[in-house]
Parts: structure tokens; sequence; C-alpha cells
């Protein structure tokens, strides 16, 4: 009998307190998970993102518009969630993966080929009015209540 007689499925999942030496962090997935690591302030998110050797895309919950747009122009990624936890773009967007993350086509004609000296970045983001009400900047991601 095989090991996996229906296939080789991995529904979604939540990895958290992940370690910068777990191989979730160091190998790239793909795959429905999700991999949470937690850092004290917006500066070491930064530093902690910028040191993966992968690019593929990245998260942000707030509803600060400077932690935003700071975390967005500071990361060096291809694909930025702003309030939205999967980064995925949808169709009409390109795949924007970054640094060790694949880059997609290497065809150097055409547009393919001025794609190729310039790094895309896709931010997907979702504001609600009802965050502009509060004062402080929550950066959880939001829960089911």
């Amino acid at each position: 009998m095989p090991k996996y007689p229906h296939g080789n499925f991995l529904g979604p999942t939540i990895l958290s307190n992940a370690k910068t030496s777990s191989s979730c962090y160091t190998e790239e997935i793909f795959a429905p998970v999700l991999t949470a690591l937690f850092v004290d302030t917006l500066e070491d998110a930064i530093q902690l993102i910028n040191s993966n050797p992968y690019g593929n895309g990245t998260a942000i919950f707030t509803n600060s518009g400077a932690a935003a747009r700071k975390f967005q122009n500071d990361v060096d990624v291809g694909q930025i969630g702003v309030n939205v936890p999967i980064p995925v773009p949808l169709p009409m967007f390109s795949f924007t993966g970054s640094r060790g993350s694949i880059r997609g086509d290497l065809n150097f004609y055409g547009k393919a080929g001025v794609q190729f000296y310039t790094q895309l970045k896709t931010v997907t983001s979702l504001w609600r009015s009802a965050d502009a009400e509060s004062s402080v900047a929550h950066v959880n991601m939001p829960t089911m209540r």
C-alpha cells in the first residue's frame, strides 16, 4: 500500500513561535503555511525579514499608516500584506519574489528583459474605517470573535 494513496496534501497550517534556526524559517515553503516569529519592535521585524535569505512575502497588521509605510518601504520582499494575512497576489498581479526566492522567467528580451533589471514589489492592503477611531497602533493579526 502506498504511503500517500490520496496524494500528499497539507492543510492550512500556522507555525507559531518559530525560531530563526527552525527549518520552517530557513527553508522556503510553498504550501498553505504561516510561519510566525515574534519581535519587540518594528525595526526588529524589518531586520528579521531582511536577514532571511528568501524574499517571497510577509505581512504586517497595524492601524498606523506610518508604520505600514515604513514596513512596506524597508522590507526586501516581493509581496507584502498590510492588514491582509496572506500577501498572495490576485491573478492580475505578477509573482514578485526577491533575493533567494524565484524571480520568474529569465527571458532577456522586451518587457521581461527590463523587468530582470527591475525589482518589483506588490503591496496588498486593507484599511477598515473602525481602525481610525483608535489612537493606539495595534499590530496583532485579527482573529475571529
